[in-house]
């Protein structure tokens, strides 16, 4: 059973490293296979991980052994059932699992090395996807397509930071920057009565924060020791949870309070980070490595939006032919929250 499928599909490829070296083409539509969905793909969005692998700053020596097709976060709506799929009907819109095969608990190796969409695993830049019903999950009915593609990395890692740091009311949290991942993290952090603090090295961007909750903003260009600042908002005890995304790992401790938590979940400033071991000793801090999280957590988080009635905060739109100025835009840091592609509809 399936809806009218054509045989061949726009797709975005990547020939090499470089925005540049981007191409719309036409492949063929994949058929489902036993246990797969076959996913009409409507919108799609960007995050930085995109960015670095298609401009080879992911990390060092990768290379490609063939054309790939970038992104991992996309939307829409079930076209075709492989045999013995019970777990969506057709006519579903879902949301594919960035990293495939990761259920609930911790994931294997083998899964995040070999079984991420958006490289190794082709992406979403692309009208069609088939992937195993396992590994997708019913979009929120309360978001739009576009809204839902924010959701895989950008929402769930935020997401799984906050869990992890075990969340509550009255935390301070800290987001850094106004990417995806930080405004997700603002959220979200609010929906459970936490306090925000914000920064980032645009006063207009961290007015759109406090516009969005933030309960402190710091500009990290005018104010370079931006730590104490921090400190000193939450009337110098420090915060409880770092939503760390840029990889400046020191001021991070520095901030933090007693006992705090760190998620380290991206490196958009630095890979390389020095500190005092002394000031996570001493004040007992909890640094742990975030890499998205699992397909349970992902509907954990669905219900939560679908409760609370979250909106993703989405910046830019463009048609999957202007792929490329979507990529150039994340590569000024010019937007808050996410940018988006329309693939169809």
């Amino acid at each position: 059973m399936s809806l009218a499928i054509p045989r061949t599909m726009r797709v975005i490829e990547a020939t090499g490293f470089g925005i540049d070296k981007l191409a719309l083409v036409e492949r063929a539509v994949p058929e489902p296979a036993p246990g797969q969905i076959l996913v009409r793909l409507t919108a799609a969005t960007l995050n930085y991980r995109d960015f670095a692998i298609l401009s080879g700053r992911y990390r060092a020596g990768l290379q490609f052994e063939r054309r790939y097709v970038p992104a991992s976060d996309g939307c829409g709506t079930v076209a075709a059932l492989g045999s013995g799929v019970t777990r969506f009907r057709i006519g579903d819109r879902v949301v594919p699992v960035y990293t495939q095969g990761w259920v609930d608990g911790r994931p294997t190796p083998e899964m995040r090395a070999t079984r991420t969409i958006g490289f190794p695993l082709d992406g979403v830049l692309r009208e069609y996807i088939a992937v195993p019903a396992e590994d997708a999950v019913q979009a929120p009915a309360s978001l739009t397509d576009i809204e839902a593609a924010t959701l895989p990395i950008a929402g769930l890692t935020a997401w799984t930071t906050l869990q992890a740091g075990g969340v509550k009311p009255g935390d301070w949290v800290l987001a850094m920057g106004t990417g995806g991942v930080a405004i997700f993290a603002l959220q979200l952090a609010k929906l459970a009565g936490a306090q925000v603090a914000v920064i980032s090295s645009s006063d207009d961007k961290l007015a759109r924060a406090r516009a969005l909750g933030a309960d402190a903003t710091v500009n990290y260009r005018t104010t370079p020791d931006w730590a104490p600042a921090v400190r000193q908002a939450t009337g110098s005890r420090g915060v409880d949870i770092v939503i760390e995304t840029a990889g400046t790992l020191g001021p991070s401790i520095a901030a933090a309070a007693f006992g705090a938590f760190i998620g380290l979940a991206g490196f958009t400033a630095s890979h390389a980070s020095q500190f005092d071991v002394r000031q996570v000793i001493m004040p007992m801090i909890r640094i742990q490595g975030i890499a998205v999280g699992s397909r349970n957590g992902f509907e954990a988080m669905n219900r939560a939006i679908d409760c609370h009635g979250l909106k993703p905060v989405v910046d830019q739109v463009f048609p999957l032919e202007r792929a490329a100025d979507a990529f150039a835009l994340m590569e000024r840091g010019g937007h808050v929250g996410k940018i988006a592609i329309r693939i169809a509809g």
